[in-house]
């Protein structure tokens, strides 16, 4: 077979070309990839050395199952097309109510469990799924890509602000013990003068529980650094080209550590103890534990992410050229779910393929899947350095806002972008599909306890608005639209999807 003979697709490069267009990839969806662990591990307030070891997991599987997706692994397994894959936001919402309603190692089993569990579900119906793709036509797919970057702008918020909201305020201890021995006092007042055999008075409190603010909440230091790493970022965006306009919420991280090590505010202690190379082992947690009902809030988790991969193969299979068939689009959606598995064992989360580099591709035009095979090694190597983990965790939350605004309201101007290519004027029924689907996945933000008076075991579905909003869609979608195919608009809404 002669050059000329070989697909694009399938063209091996020189090594060096390689080693650099693989690292691009990598640079690409750094920012990304290690945002979740970051979001999870602090969630379950797990110690630093806890959170690193998710990084280095994280980085370390998504080379794994890259190099799956990428070259290919027997006949079930692979796409075999330049795809990069890492975790997906989808899956935070869920995963962060886990962590809330059981934080600690024990969370983390019980989020490892149902992550496995929902991989061997995601395997076997893969090939089920990949027929679905007329229920989620670009009014569905935008409206849960919008809700998920919405939900994620808390965190990025959170991060800038130096916590989560409940942290603002805390409970003024000393005031509140002197006004219970006040109202003590006055209930044994007013015992004394009430008659024999009369029933206490009840201890009434006078006021309101007396709180004082929390100083390191909105402190406006780290609130300037989060500002500065903003508008490097947005300079960035405006006056860079190419590859740098590409890396620039990366780089904007890298300048927001610079200004927060100037200012005494990035220690690298734990970085120092941390060793150069170490092997990512297995349920490092203990053993995981299976939830049935976690199980099945991450399979639906799951069905969404393979959807919206999906699309993603089908845009790649159209900029690249090379048709892919029924088999080998169930080949890629099953390695979504052997990804996930991938990711509960090794100490991680749900994988599915990136959609910035999907873009990638479509701007370079390199389309040969060898540089994303090479993203793949990279990756594995970058999991195996525990002090780059180490000092990814050491970055302080505020630095981290800076850059959080952007790739969480870069995914909800995704989804509202999607949503700009729904015909309106000739179907008025799309108008309710989104705004009653968005309403239903912004009830767990504005009522956080809204499932108070429920069974304790559907917390966890009930308290993602993305699942929330992902259920809505859909069913609204079948009622309004029924169920007919929208395969060229479900290529296009992936093509404009640049950030995951």
């Amino acid at each position: 077979m002669t050059t000329s003979d070989v697909h694009p697709v399938d063209e091996k490069l020189p090594t060096g070309r390689l080693a650099a267009l693989g690292l691009q990839h990598v640079l690409v969806m750094y920012a990304g990839a290690i945002a979740v662990p970051l979001i999870v591990g602090r969630a379950l307030k797990l110690s630093p050395e806890q959170v690193a070891l998710l990084i280095s997991a994280d980085l370390f599987a998504c080379g794994i199952v890259t190099l799956i997706q990428s070259l290919g692994f027997t006949k079930w397994f692979g796409i075999k097309l330049p795809v990069m894959m890492g975790v997906t936001f989808a899956a935070v919402g869920p995963m962060v109510a886990f962590a809330n309603a059981v934080p600690g190692v024990d969370g983390a089993r019980a989020i490892f469990g149902a992550i496995i569990g929902a991989g061997i579900v995601s395997m076997i119906i893969a090939p089920i799924v990949s027929k679905l793709l007329r229920f989620f036509p670009p009014v569905v797919t935008g409206t849960i890509i919008a809700i998920i970057g919405i939900s994620l702008m808390r965190v990025g918020v959170g991060w800038a602000m130096g916590g989560p909201a409940p942290l603002a305020q805390s409970v003024d201890v000393p005031k509140l013990v002197a006004m219970v021995d006040g109202a003590k006092a006055k209930a044994l007042e007013a015992a004394a003068s009430m008659p024999a055999g009369a029933s206490a008075p009840a201890i009434k409190l006078t006021g309101p529980i007396p709180m004082v603010d929390n100083l390191s909440y909105g402190a406006l230091d780290n609130m300037a650094v989060a500002a500065a790493v903003l508008v490097f970022i947005l300079l960035l965006v405006k006056y860079a080209r190419g590859f740098v306009a590409n890396i620039s919420v990366l780089l904007g991280i890298v300048a927001g550590c610079a200004v927060a090590m100037a200012m005494g505010k990035m220690n690298f202690d734990k970085v120092g103890k941390a060793h150069w190379f170490d092997v990512v082992t297995p349920f490092a947690f203990g053993m995981p534990t299976f939830d049935p009902v976690m199980i099945l809030t991450m399979v639906l988790v799951m069905v969404v992410v393979m959807i919206e991969s999906t699309g993603m193969f089908l845009a790649l299979s159209d900029i690249t050229g090379k048709k892919i068939s029924q088999p080998e689009l169930a080949a890629g959606l099953r390695t979504d779910g052997l990804g996930t598995l991938i990711g509960g064992i090794f100490n991680t989360f749900p994988y599915t393929s990136f959609s910035q580099n999907v873009g990638l591709v479509g701007v370079t035009g390199v389309k040969s899947r060898w540089v994303c095979v090479a993203g793949g090694i990279i990756m594995v190597v970058l999991g195996m350095l525990p002090k780059m983990a180490a000092f990814v965790e050491a970055i302080p939350p505020f630095v981290l806002g800076g850059a959080g605004l952007v790739m969480f309201g870069m995914v909800a101007a995704t989804g509202i972008r999607i949503l700009s290519t729904v015909d309106y004027k000739g179907n008025r029924n799309n108008l309710y599909i989104v705004a009653l689907a968005i309403g239903f996945g912004l009830i767990p933000l504005v009522a956080p306890r809204w499932t108070q008076q429920m069974s304790h075991s559907l917390h966890p579905l009930l308290e993602s608005g993305i699942l929330l909003t992902a259920v809505a869609a859909v069913v609204l979608n079948i009622f309004f639209n029924g169920a007919r195919g929208d395969e060229a608009g479900a290529i296009e809404a992936a093509k404009s999807a640049e950030a995951h």
